[in-house]
């Protein structure tokens, strides 16, 4: 039972601040910030992996892999603006494809490395414990605090920067308190799955409403369905984990957009944050 209920868990750990950070980065449209992020954190992972060989400890590692993606943030709040030559999706996308080289490339240094690579990208949420799950809970609760006292300037750093006097510092913040979260789920979900639960969830949340905080509860709870049916499916067929999962996320997805077009729904084109 513990084999199918930990990973369950671990997701809606996740889910529960995903959902949140889905919305916020849809809509500001840096659709793949989530995927340059998780694949950051994944390379100060591997870098740490290699140099410290069996001789680190889980925090040094989290701190390594949190110091690559701490760079990021300062890259991705800098590079926001309005009017540019170069738009800012450009750069993540660079961000992106620079960081899965270095780790192809650090991981060939070691004999393990194309195990490496491939628990980068489908984690290991098939062996995820109770004390990661409680570690993970912990942190994500206290930045869901902080979510919550500074939900106005966060809510208009994405709605309405022009409202705030130092609309970078809050790019930095979201970004910065983003990359926590990306680099305690990365490790556990690979990051496959981490994108898959930041933008699958609350796309199709926001394809049913146009209100901040319902697209936050809906995105939770079409996660949670979507990861019950895939871990479900895995344990059935003996299938991989985490692929099997992005591919119900997927499905889901699939089918809540025949849904919307069948039921006629309009939310409208512009979120609500009031």
């Amino acid at each position: 039972m513990d084999l199918i209920l930990i990973p369950f868990v671990a997701v809606l750990v996740i889910l529960s601040l995903h959902a949140y950070l889905g919305v916020h980065v849809l809509a500001r449209g840096v659709i793949f910030v989530d995927l340059a992020f998780a694949q950051i954190a994944a390379l100060g992972g591997t870098v740490y992996a290699v140099w410290a060989a069996d001789h680190g400890s889980s925090i040094t590692a989290f701190l390594f892999a949190y110091g690559f993606t701490l760079l990021g943030a300062v890259l991705f709040s800098f590079t926001r603006m309005e009017r540019a030559i170069v738009p800012q999706e450009a750069i993540i996308g660079i961000s992106y494809v620079v960081a899965s080289a270095a780790v192809l490339l650090v991981s060939s240094l070691t004999a393990e490395g194309a195990e490496h690579v491939s628990e980068t990208l489908t984690g290991t949420l098939i062996w995820v414990t109770w004390p990661q799950i409680v570690r993970m809970s912990v942190a994500y609760a206290l930045l869901g605090i902080g979510y919550w006292v500074f939900r106005r300037q966060l809510l208009a750093a994405t709605f309405r920067p022009d409202e705030l006097k130092n609309p970078r510092l809050w790019d930095f913040i979201f970004y910065a308190t983003f990359g926590i979260a990306i680099t305690f789920s990365v490790q556990i979900a690979g990051v496959l799955m981490v994108f898959s639960t930041l933008v699958i969830p609350a796309a199709v949340a926001l394809l049913f409403t146009n209100r901040f905080g319902r697209a936050v509860v809906g995105a939770w709870a079409v996660g949670a369905v979507a990861a019950a049916l895939g871990l479900a499916l895995s344990f059935w067929r003996d299938l991989a984990t985490g692929p099997t999962l992005v591919v119900a996320f997927g499905l889901v997805l699939v089918v809540a957009g025949v849904v919307k077009k069948l039921s006629g729904v309009d939310p409208g084109d512009r979120i609500v944050t009031g």
